[in-house]
């Protein structure tokens, strides 16, 4: 029983919520930047070269069946083995965005965190301010 309680505490602990609510807002924050990449950001940069499209950019690495079309989809497909490296420049350049998105984010959460103003010091308790003007008052 002992276990079970330990295990009750260490689940509803604010930290283990807060990590789940950041994974889950992550992973759906993760799905619009790889739209706004995918969607804006990649035939854009593929209009600035010449249409050009990274997702279709591989090197095929075996041997091609015939009647097979040589879209990087076919060739999978078929199990032929590619090198597609369009991925893999579209996934950095998502991920490098992600990254400036969140780092932007947070520089933004610590600026406010220092403009809030510090609480003000608690009031000294009376009792204390009259034993301080005794001790004052003795040392004359």
């Amino acid at each position: 029983m002992g276990m079970m309680q330990e295990f009750k505490e260490f689940a509803v602990k604010g930290n283990v919520i807060d990590l789940a609510v950041g994974v889950i807002i992550g992973g759906a924050f993760g799905k619009i930047v790889d739209s706004a990449v995918n969607d804006l950001i990649m035939p854009i940069v593929g209009a600035i070269f010449g249409n050009l499209d990274f997702s279709s950019m591989f090197v095929v690495l075996g041997k091609v069946p015939a009647g097979t079309a040589m879209a990087l989809a076919d060739l999978k497909k078929a199990g032929v083995p590619v090198f597609a490296y369009g991925n893999f420049i579209t996934v950095a350049v998502n991920f490098a965005i992600l990254a400036f998105i969140i780092f932007m984010m947070v520089k933004q959460v610590n600026k406010m965190k220092k403009a809030e103003p510090a609480p003000a010091p608690a009031a000294t308790p009376e009792d204390v301010v009259l034993l301080r003007e005794i001790r004052d008052s003795l040392k004359k």
